[in-house]
């Protein structure tokens, strides 16, 4: 695994030349020595710490919140592309892999491992979740945060010929014909205890599609997934429509304006439904995973 910190090269400019088939350095010279520190280090006060995994960690936010709640943990989160910021916490790393691969990380090595949307990007979750169980160490948890694509309501407000319903279709049907479902919030928790996970326990939350919600929090919440659903569209589905889908430029661009049409009508109380599935490998470790 590629490791780098605040002193490689921005994170949002990177040369694509770096980058090939095999995890590259990006600053060799930086990655050599933080490679070696990181490793003597855990080796001198093996145990001392514990060691957090971030799988698919996008922009970073997760492992730096982390790294400063547990500023004695070692934080590790790995994307495929550099696109984390510079500065981050001392206890805190980046790494570029693809995680779809065979992992390179050691049997038994971290403590607790968090996945976040990685829906439509695993081709084989039994197999992922078999890395998984391998990396983390006997007792130690996995936490899998997931949602529906399939916006829903339950007052009745989203008629049967409300966009939302063609939106959710299209979005599963891309992820059938890819091989990399958008259904895993819905089969975590059996696919964890296939994998040999033990005291999975699954929540259930509500994230509303816009600022319908007189509840605060939802109300908030909600806000916040109109905010990113509006500006993130193109970038989530352009390439499945036009090459998965096979759709033209054209009719994707009217499907996504639809989308944004849609997100602005509050008078539809849909929700994106989801699932947080904690679980642990069976044998003595931490008492709970951090939350």
């Amino acid at each position: 695994m590629t490791q780098y910190s605040d002193d490689d090269i921005d994170s949002a400019y990177g040369d694509d030349s770096l980058i090939g088939d095999d995890t590259q350095t990006l600053s060799t010279y930086i990655t050599d020595y933080r490679y070696e520190f990181g490793r003597r280090y855990h080796s001198y006060r093996d145990g001392a710490y514990w060691e957090i995994l971030d799988v698919g960690t996008g922009t970073g936010i997760w492992a730096i919140d982390a790294a400063d709640e547990y500023p004695s943990a070692r934080v590790t989160g790995v994307d495929l592309s550099p696109i984390q910021p510079s500065f981050v916490p001392p206890n805190c790393i980046f790494e570029i892999d693809d995680i779809t691969l065979p992992w390179t990380y050691s049997a038994n090595q971290f403590d607790f491992i968090h996945i976040r949307e990685l829906f439509g990007c695993i081709p084989d979750w039994d197999q992922f979740f078999g890395h998984c169980w391998h990396c983390l160490k006997p007792g130690g948890y996995i936490e899998v945060v997931e949602h529906s694509v399939q916006p829903i309501a339950d007052d009745g407000s989203m008629g049967p010929d409300h966009f939302y319903h063609e939106w959710g279709r299209v979005v599963v049907e891309s992820g059938e014909r890819s091989g990399k479902t958008f259904k895993i919030w819905q089969e975590s928790a059996e696919r964890l205890k296939r994998a040999g996970f033990v005291d999975v326990v699954e929540q259930r939350f509500k994230w509303p599609m816009n600022g319908w919600s007189s509840d605060p929090k939802l109300h908030e919440l909600g806000r916040w997934n109109q905010f990113r659903l509006n500006g993130g569209i193109e970038g989530f589905m352009l390439r499945l429509l036009t090459t998965t889908l096979g759709w033209s430029y054209e009719r994707s661009q009217v499907h996504l304006a639809q989308m944004r049409t849609a997100l602005r009508d509050y008078r539809t109380h849909a929700y994106l439904p989801g699932t947080v599935v904690y679980a642990r490998k069976p044998g003595s470790g931490i008492s709970s995973p951090p939350r």
